[in-house]
């Protein structure tokens, strides 16, 4: 029978219970669950038993229900003074916290109903390559650049921030180049290889993503990674960078490759849309769209559904146009060229029994062309 000290997953086989030590912050026993399983998050609310995401599936744990005041002063013994003060003050904190030198977790703290939770994400400590990733050959191309604009479009949790780590740690094992990264929090831990690398974290390493980005071009770098087009003048200082010769990585909240289009111009007047779309045509070089799906594959929690946008002058002329509604038809005449279509690569991942259908469907921006897609009709562009 589990005690309450046990952290399994009901829907799991047991595991033996981690042993809580005082030398070590409370915390770590849940954490430590959540590798031993091979989980990707854990979940601790006030007045409610512990939860871990294990392949996609959020699942209780047998440990007894947590009160307020135990969530409240586990996360207190790994928040340094300032943060507590951030915390109380804001009502959300995030940070990066390591429970060993490779063990290492992006947190979330928040206040919800009075009461304290976490959302804590596991970071693979090992950086996985492309073929690792089930993503397309074509992301080596996009990662071989040296000067540009490569965005990554999707939602919290999509697998943004591990495509990028892959494409910055392919630089890193081929190209004898200075990286300078920006993130909050910093999540994916570089070793030099070829490249030289120094990773600056939002509040422990400077104040703020502007005084950040105000110092990136005093740092000599060749390859840049600001961790998330938040705002105007972020999205002002990545192009600036890409413009003057150097190779930038970012991320963006959008629906699509061409809902990040319509994101970044969301963050400027109409006056200075022309100019910003002139500054996209020219510098930018890809925008990756992804989704992650649940895998039939043994071993293989979830996979990338990717849509894909190459630069090119089909693309360069829609962009300055304010066509970019209609940058679906562009990707699907430029297949050759590399370009990939969500529901093509839907297409692709069921029929190779990568995915089920029935979550083909769910993710799928136009399920109904997919339903004619499987059954082997094409719909004209």
């Amino acid at each position: 029978m589990a005690t309450e000290n046990e952290l399994v997953p009901v829907e799991s086989s047991p595991v033996e219970p981690v042993v809580t030590r005082s030398a070590r912050p409370r915390i770590h026993k849940f954490l430590e669950a959540v590798t031993k399983l091979e989980g990707s998050d854990l979940h601790l609310k006030a007045d409610a038993v512990p939860r871990i995401r294990k392949g996609g599936k959020l699942m209780q744990t047998t440990h007894m229900a947590l009160t307020n005041a135990e969530i409240e002063a586990m996360v207190d013994e790994i928040l340094t003074p300032e943060q507590r003060v951030d915390l109380r003050h804001l009502g959300a904190l995030d940070i990066a916290h390591a429970v060993t030198l490779t063990e290492r977790f992006r947190m979330n703290i928040f206040r919800q109903r009075g009461n304290i939770s976490v959302a804590a994400r596991r970071i693979n400590p090992k950086i996985p390559n492309f073929a690792q990733l089930h993503l397309p050959e074509i992301f080596e191309k996009i990662a071989d650049q040296e000067q540009g604009l490569v965005l990554l479009a999707g939602i919290t949790g999509s697998g943004k921030s591990t495509t990028i780590a892959a494409m910055l740690e392919q630089v890193n094992e081929r190209r004898s180049c200075h990286v300078v990264t920006v993130e909050d929090p910093i999540e994916y831990l570089y070793v030099d290889k070829k490249a030289f690398i120094n990773q600056r974290e939002i509040g422990l390493d400077v104040e703020s993503y502007d005084l950040a980005i105000r110092s990136l071009m005093r740092e000599d770098p060749d390859v840049i990674l600001i961790g998330e087009m938040r705002d105007r003048h972020t999205f002002q200082a990545g192009v600036q960078a890409a413009e003057t010769g150097h190779m930038v990585y970012s991320t963006i909240h959008a629906g699509s490759a061409s809902g990040a289009i319509t994101r970044i111009l969301e963050l400027f007047p109409p006056d200075m849309h022309v100019n910003i779309r002139q500054a996209l045509a020219t510098n930018l070089k890809a925008i990756v769209f992804q989704k992650l799906v649940p895998s039939l594959k043994t071993g293989v929690d979830r996979v990338p559904v990717v849509e894909l946008l190459l630069n090119s002058p089909s693309v360069k002329k829609y962009i300055l146009e304010g066509r970019e509604n209609e940058l679906i038809s562009v990707i699907r005449q430029e297949r050759a060229a590399g370009m990939i279509d969500f529901n093509d690569n839907l297409v692709e991942l069921i029929e190779s029994h990568t995915i089920a259908p029935k979550e083909a469907y769910i993710v799928s921006p136009n399920p109904d062309e997919l339903r004619m897609r499987m059954k082997g009709i094409k719909t004209s562009v």
